[in-house]
């Protein structure tokens, strides 16, 4: 969940170079930076923190088919989140010293037996008990953990109500940097924007604990990396956010940001990867999304939509987005009081494929 809060191929390492000399630093009121264009990538260095930004999230979700099976039979979700209560770098050598707050959600899809888990963990970033490194990728939270190791193989890590995921994934495709001029605009305004980055298909493979039985996997995941200051405008209810894998090899990512009024965003936009991991950036005038369905929570009373068809005629896409299982959201409570929708997808059409979908702000 890349939003309660307002981003190399293996050891591949990647610097942008718009201009010779990266444009100063501006920060807000508080201190903290804002993501503003001309930013300068490298990697692996920006896959680690940016304590100087106020949020920051990893995000991962991905299809999962059983040992022996092609058809996946599961979806998951794991998100690990920083968000900084002061600018001021820790100054004292207490361990007690408090500069972030760290909290991540975990959720499995089972599509076999037709039904959905979530969990959410929280903790301060300090005595240890949760962090984010900015030398090298590694997030945690007590035991749930986001590690690289040395050949490039990123472990993911979470457990809860005698679930678990052990994976292990690989980019199988380069780094994409979405938006334009290294930034990803969400609306009008200075610093209205973030960093972000994603790996868009990344093998994967481990072990799913489930209450029932323990299942070795394998299947593919897209990770997300978002960095940036600003949150939602005034004027700004959620989204719904997009991200399909298709089955000839490309993707496609859809960031909708709604606004209270009915309107979409002028700043949403899309990010169009082919099949050898070129990345085109895709304006809204350019994209079609119409939802032919909806669901009702009977739990948080939101009312979502549901089954989407996309169209983005520049590139030939014409599909159908619909959902595996009708609820799949997360309703945190100790990281945010608000409910969203983050589920898996299955892609029909002009392309055939995977998809996971992400809509927030709906419970009001």
């Amino acid at each position: 969940m890349k939003h309660l809060l307002p981003f190399a191929w293996g050891l591949f390492v990647f610097t942008n170079a718009w201009s010779a000399d990266p444009p100063p630093a501006k920060t807000n009121d508080e201190g903290f930076r804002l993501a503003m264009p001309g930013y300068h990538f490298s990697f692996p260095r920006d896959h680690a923190a940016h304590p100087e930004f106020k949020t920051e999230w990893w995000y991962f979700t991905g299809h999962l088919a059983e040992k022996g099976k092609t058809e996946p039979s599961l979806g998951y979700e794991l998100t690990f989140f920083r968000t900084a209560l002061t600018a001021k770098p820790v100054t004292t050598n207490s361990n007690w010293s408090l500069r972030d707050i760290h909290f991540a959600h975990v959720a499995i899809s089972d599509l076999k037996q037709g039904n959905f888990w979530f969990a959410e963990k929280i903790s301060r970033g300090a005595l240890g008990l949760a962090g984010a490194e900015t030398s090298k990728l590694h997030s945690w939270i007590e035991d749930w953990s986001l590690t690289e190791a040395k050949d490039g193989v990123w472990n993911l890590h979470a457990k809860a109500d005698g679930r678990s995921i052990d994976l292990q994934l690989q980019p199988a495709k380069p780094v994409v940097i979405h938006g334009e001029d290294g930034v990803s605009r969400k609306a009008k305004g200075e610093g209205h924007a973030t960093h972000y980055v994603s790996f868009t298909r990344m093998k994967t493979s481990g072990r799913v604990t489930l209450p029932d039985r323990i299942l070795e996997v394998s299947g593919e995941s897209w990770h997300d990396h978002e960095f940036g200051t600003n949150q939602l405008t005034s004027d700004q209810a959620g989204w719904d956010w997009f991200s399909l894998q298709f089955d000839s090899g490309e993707e496609l990512m859809i960031y909708l940001l709604r606004k209270k009024n009915g309107c979409f965003e002028e700043a949403s936009s899309g990010t169009w990867v082919d099949s050898k991991g070129a990345a085109t950036h895709l304006t809204i005038g350019e994209i079609s999304v119409l939802s032919r369905d909806a669901w009702k929570s009977g739990k948080s009373g939101a009312v979502y939509p549901s089954r989407w068809e996309i169209r983005i005629p520049g590139r030939g896409v014409n599909v159908v987005v619909e959902p595996l299982l009708a609820d799949q959201e997360l309703r945190v409570k100790e990281s945010s009081t608000m409910a969203y929708w983050e589920g898996s997808c299955r892609v029909t059409g002009s392309h055939t494929g995977r998809a996971y979908v992400e809509l927030t702000g709906y419970e009001k």
